[in-house]
């Protein structure tokens, strides 16, 4: 072979696409039975709504019917306009927003302090306040109720938001503890460069750690509008006068007024709950996010 003449090419082999088709059937697979898992979950939902939307007589016939013919929209508007409900949405709303921000803030703070401070017995007192959680709370209320009663809190708001601005109390401690986790994953090279640049504790909180904790930060804000939105007990035990009443206890004395108009309950319910949905499917993704990489260090 001479020099101009060209080497014969060698014919490349095509690869093999057979490993392909047994992974999309396993993900088609795993579709299947993520969906056939997700609606028994989501068939008491659907019955709600479609309850909310029947006449009585046709919400129990049998077999059951799962479409409305016709479509009761009045059912909402009657339901509604029975009691003041946007009183006690306004109510739950106030209610709800102060207690978040008192949970966000000092649920922070301390697990800033837990995580990224060093001071003397600091495990020791993480210890102790994680010792709260095995605490009933069925221990406290009488004590706590003694308490507010002294203080003439009573038939407030006082007894139902005051306690979230205190790290720790209610469900803050797995709060807490969440936070310190996920605050544990950010690198303390970061704090430390602030520190030499002459940066303060309070500054690296601001600036550094809660900036990169909004997932966290997410997490804890759903919890803790679901809990408080969600809370029965509570304004059961400190709320008396009725334009202070929250929506559950607004659906509860409902639930008791218009017990024969099915129709009726199961709007109010569903109305009751589609804030939260609403909620849960506008920050899904950082709450996902957030309960994800909640204790992955570095």
């Amino acid at each position: 072979m001479t020099a101009l003449e060209t080497p014969p090419r060698t014919a490349r082999v095509a690869p093999v696409a057979g490993p392909r088709r047994p992974r999309r059937f396993g993900k088609a697979l795993l579709y299947v039975a993520l969906v056939a898992g997700a609606v028994p979950t989501l068939l008491p939902f659907v019955w709600l709504v479609r309850s909310a939307l029947m006449q009585d007589a046709q919400m129990f016939i049998a077999p059951p019917e799962w479409i409305p013919s016709p479509f009761q929209w009045d059912n909402f508007t009657e339901a509604l306009t029975a009691q003041p409900f946007w009183l006690y949405f306004v109510n739950t709303v106030i209610i709800a927003v102060i207690s978040v921000l008192g949970t966000v803030l000092t649920c922070s703070v301390a697990a800033f302090s837990f995580s990224r401070l060093r001071w003397r017995g600091r495990n020791v007192a993480f210890a102790v306040l994680l010792s709260g959680v095995m605490l009933p709370y069925a221990v406290t209320l009488i004590p706590t109720f003694v308490m507010w009663q002294e203080l003439g809190a009573l038939d407030t708001f006082v007894p139902l938001t005051v306690p979230s601005w205190f790290a720790g109390a209610g469900g803050g401690v797995f709060n807490v503890f969440l936070l310190r986790q996920f605050f544990l994953t950010i690198p303390f090279e970061l704090d430390e460069a602030a520190y030499i640049d002459g940066a303060s504790p309070w500054r690296v909180f601001w600036t550094i750690v809660m900036p990169l904790s909004k997932p966290a930060i997410v997490v804890v804000t759903i919890f803790t509008f679901i809990g408080t939105w969600n809370d029965f007990l509570g304004p059961l035990l400190y709320l008396n006068d009725e334009e202070k009443y929250t929506l559950s206890l607004g659906l509860a004395s409902f639930q008791s007024t218009y017990l024969t108009q099915w129709g009726y309950l199961m709007a109010a319910s569903a109305a009751v709950i589609a804030p939260i949905i609403a909620l849960f499917f506008f920050l899904q993704r950082y709450f996902i996010e957030g309960v994800t990489l909640t204790g992955i260090k570095n």
